[in-house]
C-alpha cells in the first residue's frame, strides 16, 4: 500500500535552489524499496495496441505488466511511446500524455512524474511527424553540421508535445552488411560515425531531450549478420573500431543515457556484463547519466540467453551490471527483485546505486521541481514543418551518392522516359523502418500517412515529356513481367530503373530490423530485371534505394549512369530528380562500400593486409565502389600537399594540408578525406584509416586550402600487450577523394618513447579552410 505524502510545505528534494545530489539523497531516504524499485522501470500502456510487432517477442511480454492503476501507485520511472505505438494527432497525443502524467503524480505520494522516451531515428517516430532520410544517409552527406541542426529541430518537437527522452541514435560500426540494421547506422568507419553522432546528440540534447547512445556494443558485428545472434569479436576489434563513436558521442556530444546492446560477445550478453556498463562505460569513461535496457533485454537474460533461471535472477543480473531501467515493461525489476533483496540474495544498495541516477536525471529535466506542470503548452498542430522539410530536403540532397556516370547525367532533356522497378511508384521506398508510416502506420491501413510522400514517378512526372511507369516486378517476391518491362525500355529514350529495398520490420521487409540478408544480391527478380532493361541497349540509369549496399558487379560498370540513396525519407524523389536533371549536383559519398559479389561479404575497407586481395586466397573482396566513393557534375583536382614536420613527438601534433580546385564550369561540394596508415605495428592494424573529413562547397574555377591539425593520439591502438598505445614509426598520410585512391600522399615519423593512452586522449581531427 502507498504511504503518506510528506506533510512539509517544501521538502528538500522539491527545492531547485540545492545541489541535485542533497535533493536525490532527500528523496531516497524517504522511499521504500517498492517505490524505488518502480522508478526504475517503464510501462508500455499500448504494447498490444498494434497487429504487427515493432520489438523483439513484444507478443511474450505484452501482458506481464500489473495493471495501470496498481502499477502506478507507487510511481513509475517512464512512460514508453506514448506518440509511437499507435496515430494520434500532436495536440491530441499532448493531451494524453498530460493526462497520463497526472494520473501518476497523483498516484505516488512524492508526485514524481515519468520520464516519456520516444524513438527518432529517422525523425520523431509519430504520425505527421517529419520523415528524414535514415542515418546511413547522414554517413552519406558527410555533413555532421546538418545533422546536428536536424536533430534539433527533432528535439524541439519532442520537447513541444511533452517527450523527454530520444532513443537515438544508433553508433553500431558496420562490420557485416547482410545485417538487417544497417539502415539505421551511419556507416562502416567509426570516425565518420563519430563525428556526425555527436553533432547528432548535441543537436538533441541542445532541444532539452536526452539523447540514448545505442547499442552497447558490438550488436553490428553478429555472426552471419543475424539479428540479435552471438559476435565473436577479440579486444582490438572492440576497443579499436567498435568503442571510439561511443567515446566521442559521450565526451563531444553530452549523451545523458545509453541503451545496452542485445547481443552476446564470446559468451557474455551486454545486459548483464557488469565489465562493460560499469567498469568500461563509468570507471573508465566517465559515464555518470543513465543505462537503460533495450527493450525486453532484461527479460532475454532468461528467456533467450539462458544465464538466468528465471526473471528475477535475469533482473538481479542487470541491476548489477549497471542497467538502471528496465524497459519497456516492468517484468523482472518488481516484484521478483523485491523477494531476492528481502531474502538477502541481492543488495539493496544495487536499487539505490540506478535510483539515484534515475532521479538524478529527472532533477536535471525539473520532474522534482514543486513548480512542474504536466501540462504541455503550445503542442503544434503539424510535426512536419516548413523548416523540418526544408532540412529533410537539404538531407536528401546532400546524401544522394553518383556511384558511376558515362556523362548520361544529368539529363538536359528528358523526352520519353521509361521509369522501371518495384520502388518506382511506392511511397514506402523512400523510408526507413524506424519511420512512422514503416513501422506503425502499416498496422493502421485506415489511417493516412500524414505527411506528403510524392513517390519517384510523381516527381519525375514533373519533367519528363512522356513518362511510361510500370514495376517489372515485386519485392520481394511475386510476379514479374520482364517482357513488358523490356518493351517499354525499347519504347524509350532513357530507362531509369529504380530497385532496392523496401524497409519492414522482423521479416515483413527486406531490410531493416530482423530482416537480415543471406547474400547482397538485390532481393527478388531485381537484378533480372535490370539485365533484361540493359539487354536493350538503351541507355539506363540504374537507382538503387535501399537500406543496405547491394552487389552490383557485372551490371553497374553496363548502366549509363548509377545513383545510391539511402531510404532519403519524405523529399527524396524531389531531390533523385534534381540530381537526375542537374538541378541538384550530386556531393554525397558511400558511407559503405558497395560490394561486387554478392557473396564477398562480410568486409569493409577497414581490414587489415590479409583481409584484402592477396595471392592467398582466389576470392578478390575488393569493393566495386569503395568508401568515400561519389562523383559529382563537376571536377576536383588536389595539390600541394604539406606535412608540417618530418618528425612528430608521439605526444606531438602535426598540421597536414592539401589545396582542393574546381576545375569544372559549376559550383560543387567535395568530401575532403585525411587517411592514415601505420606500416609497421605491434599487430595487425588496417590497411587505411579515415582520421579526418570536412565537406567544402567549392565555387567553380576557385581553390581551398584545407588544414587537417593531427595529434599524435589519432594514431592510437591497442597493442600487443592489449593497451592502447601510440608508439614510434612511420605514419602514411593519404588526402583525397575516397579510402581507395589516394590523390596526395606523404608521410611523417613518430619518435620518442611509447605512450599508452587512455579514454582522455585526443579524439577528433579539427580542420580549417580558407580561400586559397
Amino acid at each position: 500500500m502507498p504511504q503518506s505524502r510528506p506533510t512539509e510545505q517544501n521538502p528538500p528534494y522539491r527545492d531547485r535552489s540545492l545541489p541535485a545530489d542533497q535533493r536525490v539523497a532527500d528523496l531516497v531516504s524517504r522511499m521504500t524499496l517498492e517505490e524505488k524499485l518502480n522508478q526504475l522501470v517503464g510501462m508500455w500502456i499500448y504494447v498490444s495496441g498494434a497487429e504487427e510487432r515493432v520489438a523483439p517477442h513484444q507478443e511474450d511480454f505484452a501482458e506481464d505488466t500489473p495493471p495501470w492503476e496498481e502499477m502506478i501507485s507507487n510511481g513509475l520511472g517512464q512512460l514508453t511511446r506514448v506518440f509511437g505505438s499507435a496515430p494520434i494527432e500532436p495536440k491530441k497525443g499532448a493531451a494524453a500524455l498530460t493526462r497520463l502524467q497526472r494520473q501518476i503524480t497523483d498516484a505516488n505520494r512524492f508526485g514524481i512524474p515519468a520520464v516519456a522516451h520516444e524513438e527518432c531515428l529517422a525523425g520523431f517516430t509519430a504520425w505527421g511527424a517529419t520523415a528524414y532520410p535514415v542515418p546511413l544517409a547522414w554517413g552519406a552527406s558527410f555533413d555532421p553540421a546538418l545533422a546536428g541542426e536536424i536533430a534539433t529541430a527533432i528535439g524541439g518537437d519532442m520537447r513541444a508535445v511533452g517527450v523527454h527522452q530520444g532513443l537515438a541514435p544508433v553508433l553500431d560500426v558496420v562490420r557485416d552488411l547482410r545485417w538487417g540494421r544497417v539502415e539505421e547506422t551511419i556507416g562502416e568507419d567509426p570516425y565518420l560515425i563519430g563525428e556526425v553522432a555527436s553533432a547528432y546528440v548535441d543537436g538533441l540534447e541542445s532541444s532539452g531531450i536526452v539523447a540514448t547512445l545505442k547499442h552497447f556494443a558490438g550488436y553490428s558485428a553478429s555472426r552471419a549478420g543475424r539479428n540479435l545472434a552471438p559476435v565473436s569479436m577479440g579486444p582490438r576489434e572492440f576497443a579499436d573500431l567498435i568503442l571510439p563513436p561511443f567515446e566521442m558521442a559521450l565526451r563531444h556530444g553530452g549523451a545523458r543515457s545509453v541503451m545496452h546492446s542485445y547481443t552476446d560477445i564470446d559468451g557474455m550478453p551486454s545486459a548483464a556484463d557488469e565489465a562493460l556498463l560499469t567498469d568500461l562505460l563509468r570507471d573508465e569513461l566517465g559515464f555518470d547519466g543513465t543505462v537503460v535496457a533495450d527493450y525486453f533485454g532484461v527479460s532475454f537474460l532468461h528467456k533467450l540467453h539462458n544465464v538466468a533461471a528465471d526473471p528475477g535472477e535475469a533482473g538481479a543480473k542487470a541491476l548489477r551490471a549497471g542497467v538502471d531501467v528496465e524497459l519497456p515493461n516492468a517484468r523482472c525489476y518488481l516484484d521478483p527483485l523485491i523477494e531476492r533483496i528481502r531474502d538477502g540474495r541481492v543488495e539493496e544498495s544495487y536499487v539505490d546505486r540506478a535510483l539515484g541516477r534515475v532521479l538524478a536525471q529527472k532533477c536535471e529535466l525539473g520532474l522534482l521541481d514543486a513548480e512542474w506542470d504536466p501540462e504541455v503548452n503550445d503542442a503544434p498542430e503539424s510535426l512536419d514543418s516548413e523548416h523540418n522539410r526544408e532540412l529533410a530536403s537539404r538531407l536528401a540532397a546532400e546524401s544522394l551518392v553518383l556511384v558511376h556516370n558515362d556523362g548520361t547525367l544529368p539529363v538536359r532533356e528528358p523526352g520519353k522516359i521509361a521509369l522501371v522497378g518495384p520502388l518506382a511508384d511506392d511511397p514506402f521506398a523512400l523510408l526507413g523502418c524506424y519511420s512512422f508510416p514503416a513501422h506503425i502506420g502499416v498496422s493502421y491501413p485506415d489511417w493516412p500517412n500524414g505527411i506528403d510522400l510524392p513517390t519517384f514517378r510523381d516527381e519525375l512526372t514533373r519533367v519528363a515529356d512522356e513518362l511510361t511507369c510500370l514495376k517489372g516486378c515485386d519485392l520481394p517476391d511475386g510476379p514479374a513481367d520482364l517482357t513488358g518491362a523490356r518493351a517499354a525500355a525499347e519504347d524509350s529514350d532513357l530507362v531509369v530503373a529504380v530497385v532496392g529495398d523496401r524497409a519492414g520490420l522482423f521479416g515483413r521487409g527486406t531490410s531493416g530490423e530482423g530482416c537480415d540478408a543471406t547474400d547482397l544480391e538485390l532481393p527478388g527478380e531485381q537484378r533480372a530485371l535490370v539485365e533484361e532493361l540493359l539487354g536493350t541497349g538503351k541507355p539506363v540509369v540504374l537507382v538503387v534505394c535501399s537500406g543496405r549496399p547491394y552487389a552490383l558487379g557485372g551490371i553497374a560498370e553496363r548502366c549509363a549512369a548509377v545513383v545510391q540513396a539511402f531510404f532519403p525519407g519524405e523529399a527524396g524523389a524531389a531531390a533523385l530528380t534534381g540530381v537526375l536533371t542537374g538541378e541538384v549536383n550530386p556531393s554525397g559519398r558511400l558511407p559503405v562500400s558497395i560490394p561486387a559479389l554478392a557473396g564477398g561479404n562480410p568486409g569493409t575497407y577497414l581490414t587489415a593486409p590479409l583481409g584484402a586481395r592477396s595471392e592467398v586466397s582466389s576470392l578478390d573482396p575488393t569493393a566495386l565502389f569503395p568508401f568515400g566513393h561519389g562523383l559529382s557534375y563537376t571536377t576536383f583536382t588536389y595539390s600541394d600537399l604539406s606535412v608540417g614536420a618530418e618528425q612528430v613527438a608521439t605526444d606531438g601534433e602535426v598540421e597536414i594540408s592539401a589545396t582542393v580546385t574546381n576545375t569544372g564550369d559549376r559550383d560543387g561540394a567535395e568530401v575532403v578525406q585525411l587517411y592514415l596508415a601505420d606500416p609497421v605495428a605491434e599487430v595487425a592494424r588496417p590497411v587505411r584509416m579515415l582520421a579526418g573529413f570536412s565537406r567544402i562547397p567549392v565555387p567553380a574555377g576557385e581553390s581551398r586550402r584545407v588544414t587537417f591539425a593531427l595529434h599524435a593520439d589519432r594514431t592510437a591502438y591497442t597493442g600487443a600487450r592489449r593497451q592502447r598505445i601510440v608508439d614510434a614509426g612511420r605514419i602514411e598520410v593519404h588526402v583525397g577523394g575516397d579510402s581507395a585512391r589516394a590523390e596526395l600522399s606523404g608521410a611523417f615519423e613518430l619518435v620518442g618513447p611509447t605512450r599508452a593512452v587512455g579514454a582522455d586522449r585526443v579524439l577528433t581531427t579539427p580542420v580549417t579552410v580558407a580561400e586559397a
